[in-house]
């Protein structure tokens, strides 16, 4: 095994050092006044436990599978004997980068209010290492499950030769991914259900009816909001970046060992190893950058954009020059060329985030023209908010669609003219994919940017409830409107993500066809041995081509399911959140004193019923993404599930960027008016502002529920079809 490798698990134990330094110094912050602690423990509880309730049900449906797999692959035959194992591992992994993401964030929030007390930069500093945590555990996480399933299959697996080998490891690699993605589907719904349902309920009583301020104490609904802010942004986005961030590696890795077969296991190995080796040079430098990011007392979102940039784009650099080290060292003939395409995925990753920010930020036209639409009330709000949105997806569409075609041509050296031969179709793919984990490489910094969002949010929160001065929510709302461009940011970067990874993953799904069927002595594909078959023998033999009903049928399937998986989950967040408007009002209305600051609340009720909602409501969305792939290529065989796997792709990329968009700027509309932006007259409770918090309202599904959930939805079904390759083989009807 090349010495290199073992920069991967040393890298990983890096970020888990830093991550752990992070939470050290955090905790030894003061936490404040006797009210900030008790506010703080009130989230601390509420996030604990339903996470706890979380856990159980996702155990549950984790055993049920687990043991599927185990029947198809010790009964019948049709499954790689390692799945079930690398299922529940991949599962358990993701699960705890996002219990310890939360963890963090619920101990950090008060203490950030408390920093900004002394200063802005004293809690931008707290609220963003905090974050850091967080990204530094994924990542860290990650690298070290990839570098230990890498280290026992090599150790247990045989096979013919050593080139077969290395190309059963890195698919079944791939099951582990599927175990994560499966628990991110069950984080990011059940979380965002959880957290949109509370506060869509607190601002449409406490806001709009009552004309009560954010995060009032008052409100019942206010400590469930602040609990939903940690279990759905920050576990949830924790489960689903872990599952990206690897989903990106593994695929990479199972195309290097295909593409690179006829090379022999040499250069099978180094192209496996490629992918690790860019990844761990990337949580090295996040862990650099992530020192680099402060600001000066006063700063505006301008300034504070500013120095998150220095922190994000000195990571994205520092990658791209790391990429043509490690090909370089791997001995790449084309090595230079590689690397161009790792900077290709770098680059759209940049530009994606760019375009986020300047829709989404109000620093920019496009929100404070949304802002400016409230005059003339919340239905031009809505309407302004929709057709941003739209328009939004023209950038990141193309910057994906640019670095697929420079990626896959960089690979193949610019041989357009027989681009799509055997061997060059295997190199592009390689190349797509390694400009996917070029994206990702940064992600330790990147995701910091990200969870950073929910603490500054939670650490505003603290510092209304526990009646602080109006200069410290001053500081809290500059840090938490700067986290609604981040948060909407990392959304960005991990819908691009998942695109270029899901491209990736079809490639990795032929590959696991090609295996299922040579598991049948002297099987053939097109006529040729399965084992040597390319990509386009598999296509030839299944007949995937766009005259194919199957592969049509595929396709609208594949469109329709990320519009019914938003249909569902939008919906479950309008059911829940009108339960917690009923709880609110019916409060209000029997304990004497609420409103005049006399009576306490019933948090409790409100927490009950967000997390009642949220483990009811997740179950459906969830099974249907498993289920429909298995459906799919049971009856329809493996053109219908590459036919739903483009349709699911291109579908929801789009959509998942139109509603992040929306809901970021609905949400920061609504904060440039709260800052006075548009006149004496028209700030915090006046019509204007009553018209964006009802957008607001709107696109807080939008952003933190449906949209967030689609980029796992994408790359779930490919995982499922991926890891069901045997049964479609085994019993397809078409």
């Amino acid at each position: 095994m090349n010495s290199l490798f073992y920069f991967v698990p040393a890298a990983s134990l890096v970020a888990l050092f830093f991550a752990w330094f992070f939470y050290h110094k955090m905790r030894q912050e003061d936490e404040g006044t006797p009210k900030m602690k008790e506010i703080a423990k009130y989230v601390r509880e509420g996030a604990m436990a339903y996470l706890k309730q979380q856990y159980k049900v996702v155990t549950i449906v984790f055993v049920i599978l687990a043991v599927f797999f185990a029947i198809l692959a010790y009964v019948f035959h049709v499954q790689n004997p390692w799945v079930p194992f690398a299922f529940l591992t991949g599962g358990f992994f993701s699960g705890l980068a996002g219990f310890i993401g939360m963890k963090t964030a619920t101990y950090a929030s008060g203490r950030t209010a408390n920093a900004a007390r002394r200063s802005l930069n004293a809690g931008l500093k707290v609220a963003f290492r905090s974050g850091a945590v967080m990204g530094l555990t994924v990542v860290g996480l990650g690298l070290l499950d990839i570098a230990l399933w890498w280290l026992i299959l090599n150790a247990f697996v045989v096979d013919a030769t050593e080139s077969q080998k290395l190309v059963v490891i890195t698919t079944t690699m791939l099951t582990f991914g599927m175990g994560a993605s499966t628990q991110a589907l069950f984080a990011r719904v059940g979380g965002g259900i959880y957290t949109k349902a509370a506060d869509v309920g607190a601002d449409i009583v406490g806001k709009v009816e009552t004309d009560l301020p954010e995060d009032d104490p008052r409100n019942p609904a206010t400590i469930a909001d602040n609990v939903g802010d940690n279990v759905g942004d920050v576990a949830g986005m924790g489960a689903d970046l872990y599952e990206s961030y690897c989903g990106s590696i593994l695929s990479t890795m199972a195309l290097g060992a295909s593409a690179f077969y006829a090379a022999g296991p040499d250069m099978q190995i180094r192209a496996i190893l490629a992918p690790m080796l860019i990844a761990a040079f990337g949580v090295v430098l996040s862990v650099v950058s992530v020192f680099t990011v402060r600001t000066r007392e006063g700063a505006g979102m301008a300034q504070l954009l500013k120095s998150m940039s220095v922190g994000t784009n000195l990571a994205a650099v520092l990658s791209g020059i790391a990429a043509f080290v490690v090909l370089r060292l791997l001995g790449f003939s084309n090595w230079w060329q590689l690397s161009c395409s790792v900077v290709a995925g770098l680059l759209a990753g940049v530009i994606i985030g760019k375009a986020t920010e300047y829709y989404t930020s109000h620093s920019y036209k496009p929100t404070q023209k949304l802002a400016e639409a409230s005059e003339t009330g919340p239905a031009t709000v809505i309407i302004n908010g929709v057709g941003l949105g739209m328009l939004s997806t023209a950038i990141p569409v193309i910057a994906i669609v640019c670095a697929i075609i420079l990626a896959y041509l960089f690979a193949i050296n610019f041989d357009i003219a027989n681009m799509m031969t055997a061997e060059n179709l295997s190199h592009g793919l390689y190349g797509v994919a390694i400009a996917a984990v070029g994206m990702l490489s940064t992600l330790g910094i990147t995701l910091a940017t990200d969870a950073y969002g929910p603490i500054a949010d939670n650490a505003g929160g603290n510092a209304q409830m526990s009646e602080l001065d109006p200069e410290v929510r001053e500081r809290t709302d500059v840090l938490d409107a700067l986290g609604n461009t981040t948060a909407a940011t990392g959304k960005g970067f991990a819908i691009g993500s998942a695109a270029l990874t899901a491209l990736a993953l079809l490639a990795s799904y032929i590959e696991e066809i090609k295996i299922a069927i040579g598991r049948t002595a002297g099987a053939l594909i097109n006529g040729v041995d399965a084992a040597s078959a390319s990509i386009l023998d598999v296509l030839s033999e299944f007949n995937v081509s766009l005259m194919n009903p199957a592969v049509l049928g595929g396709v609208f399937i594949g469109a329709m399911m990320a519009f019914l998986f938003c249909g569902l989950t939008m919906n479950a967040v309008g059911r829940a959140a009108g339960k917690m408007v009923e709880e609110v009002r019916r409060q209000f209305r029997t304990i004497k004193g609420i409103l005049t600051g006399e009576g306490t609340p019933d948090y409790k009720r409100c927490v009950e019923i967000s997390t009642k909602a949220a483990q009811h409501e997740m179950l459906l969305p969830a099974l249907i993404a498993i289920i429909t792939p298995v459906i799919t290529g049971i009856v329809l065989g493996v053109a219908g599930v590459l036919g739903l796997l483009i349709g699911g792709l291109g579908a929801g990329f789009v959509l998942a960027v139109f509603m992040s968009n929306s809901g970021g700027a609905w949400d920061n509309a609504k904060k440039y008016v709260e800052e006075g932006h548009l006149g004496e007259g028209r700030g915090k409770g006046s019509e204007c502002h009553h018209a964006t918090v009802v957008g607001d309202t709107v696109g807080d599904p939008f952003k933190d529920t449906s949209g967030p959930s689609l980029n796992i939805l994408i790359k779930l079904m490919s995982m499922v079809s991926i890891v069901m390759a045997g049964l479609t083989v085994a019993c397809h009807i078409l």
